[in-house]
């Protein structure tokens, strides 16, 4: 594991950012973390160890307000602004490796809406693990109106019990986006991945499948 640094916004300055190459990497994921957690958070850091098994290189980064130990969020220009930077750092760190970009959570979702907006250099595919599509008790598709735009494959890992993304809704939107969207549903996982061992049909690590399905859909669309 390497860490640097980048400008993150001219006027916020840098922020630190994680980059874990494994032997044989095939492509990089360019990964923003939830709303309140940071990059080291642990559900961040086994998704990357889990893809650094299947030859997958992750590159985590800092949003501003997190380099600064939390508090309010940045402004929606700022959050935008700073996927962008992070996208060009990954590529000066492995111009080598073909690039997807996402996220947990919000790292997703302003991924995506970045996406929309104004293309990601040289990203090729979307990768949301657990797409906030709403917030909890206040179910809703309005956040997923952006996605339309995208023209890029876009893979979705949202657990079933995830009470951000009622499957009743999640579902809809991922048809209505047609071939460009994969939705992996993750049995008895929540926003976070916590699972529920005795209704679980699976015994694999919850992680280890998410890797698994990432490393395949990574396969599937060429992005190696």
């Amino acid at each position: 594991m390497t860490e640097g640094r980048f400008i993150a916004t001219p006027e916020k300055g840098e922020v630190t950012s994680l980059l874990i190459r494994p032997d044989n990497a095939r492509s990089l994921l360019v990964l923003g973390h939830g709303a309140s957690a940071d990059l080291r958070h642990r559900t961040l850091q086994i998704i990357a160890e889990r893809l650094a098994e299947t030859h997958i290189a992750t590159f985590r980064y800092n949003y501003p307000y997190m380099e600064r130990g939390g508090g309010g969020r940045d402004s929606q220009e700022v959050t935008l602004a700073t996927i962008h930077s992070a996208v060009a750092a990954a590529r000066r760190a492995t111009p080598d490796l073909p690039l997807v970009a996402g996220g947990h959570s919000f790292g997703g979702r302003m991924t995506s809406l970045a996406q929309s907006l104004s293309p990601l250099d040289e990203v090729r595919g979307l990768i949301f693990f657990s797409f906030p599509l709403h917030p909890a008790g206040k179910p809703g598709i309005e956040r997923a109106a952006h996605l339309k735009k995208i023209n890029l494959p876009m893979l979705f890992l949202s657990g079933t019990r995830d009470d951000l993304a009622e499957l009743s809704l999640l579902k809809p939107v991922c048809e209505s986006l047609g071939d460009s969207a994969t939705l992996s549903l993750l049995d008895t996982a929540n926003h976070g991945y916590a699972i529920q061992k005795r209704s679980r049909q699976s015994d694999e690590d919850i992680f280890t499948e998410m890797a698994r399905v990432v490393s395949a859909w990574i396969t599937e669309k060429g992005i190696s």
